[in-house]
């Protein structure tokens, strides 16, 4: 399998888990404020911190995001292009937020597909205290309570990652799902498998978003970039087996589509996924 080395030492513990209750919510975004903040506002509306949105057909202006790129130093392995401004109105046709915490305010994390106001299809990764919604939109949301994803250091990526966070509010939860946050070079579908078998779960959806190193289709043609940026369009486990459709983009902008083959695509940095037991 292929693997992406890291600067710092890998850590022992390659899949954080914590269980949680999740709930299926309706909320309505805001324009007029920083997507990071208009979601921020809408979760807390519903009374929560966070958990995952799923955003579809969402008017974005201005549209602020990056693609992969080559590490600029040797303090990463891959870094972040320039930043894409499209002039005008972008379409988010999809687009997966992990919701949490990051120094004690609320953070997104956020990667999609998009049309840019010339009529190009593009996905990345959303800056969301740049990006603004340019109209309100509903999108169907997660809400979490049990635990929470929160941003720490990573020594090993020397990046600042969400990890799940087990939250004690002294409020009973009868968990329903599990959050996790998976570090590199595991393969994707086993990791996630290996979470549920943790927590004994046979069946479950699969939602979220993280990287890649390069990806292996069943039918469409495999990616061979060694970053990428990826959103889960469907998954789902079935008698503890994961099969995961994703869409994805390397470092040349070209994007990828399809179903994952089984135990030969490793994670690059990090993915961060709600599983929803059914």
């Amino acid at each position: 399998m292929r693997s992406i080395r890291h600067p710092g030492p890998a850590s022992a513990e390659r899949i954080f888990s914590a269980p949680c209750q999740a709930e299926r919510l309706t909320l309505t975004l805001e324009p007029g404020r920083s997507v990071n903040r208009a979601v921020a506002e809408a979760f807390g509306r519903a009374g929560f911190a966070g958990g995952y949105i799923r955003l579809r057909g969402a008017a974005a202006s201005p549209m602020r995001y990056v693609i992969p790129a080559a590490a600029i130093d040797g303090r990463h392995a891959a870094w972040y292009s320039e930043t894409f401004t499209p002039e005008g109105v972008t379409m988010i046709e999809d687009a997966g937020m992990i919701v949490g915490r990051r120094d004690g305010e609320p953070f997104l994390h956020c990667h999609g597909l998009w049309r840019t106001p010339d009529g190009a299809r593009r996905m990345g990764h959303l800056l969301p205290l740049e990006a603004e919604f340019a109209e309100p939109v509903e999108a169907e949301a997660w809400a979490v309570s049990g635990a929470a994803f929160h941003v720490r250091d990573d020594e090993e990526t020397n990046f600042r990652l969400f990890r799940p966070v087990p939250q004690d509010d002294g409020t009973p939860v009868t968990w329903n799902a599990i959050i996790c946050a998976i570090k590199p070079n595991q393969d994707i579908g086993a990791a996630v498998e290996e979470a549920c078998r943790r927590h004994g779960i046979a069946n479950a959806s699969v939602h979220g978003i993280g990287s890649l190193v390069g990806a292996d289709f069943e039918e469409a043609e495999r990616v061979r970039s060694y970053a990428t940026e990826v959103l889960i369009g469907s998954g789902e486990v079935r008698d503890g087996q994961c099969g995961l459709d994703i869409a994805l983009v390397g470092l040349d902008g070209a994007i990828g589509q399809g179903r994952l083959v089984r135990g030969t695509n490793p994670v690059c940095v990090t993915f961060e996924v709600l599983i929803i037991a059914r």
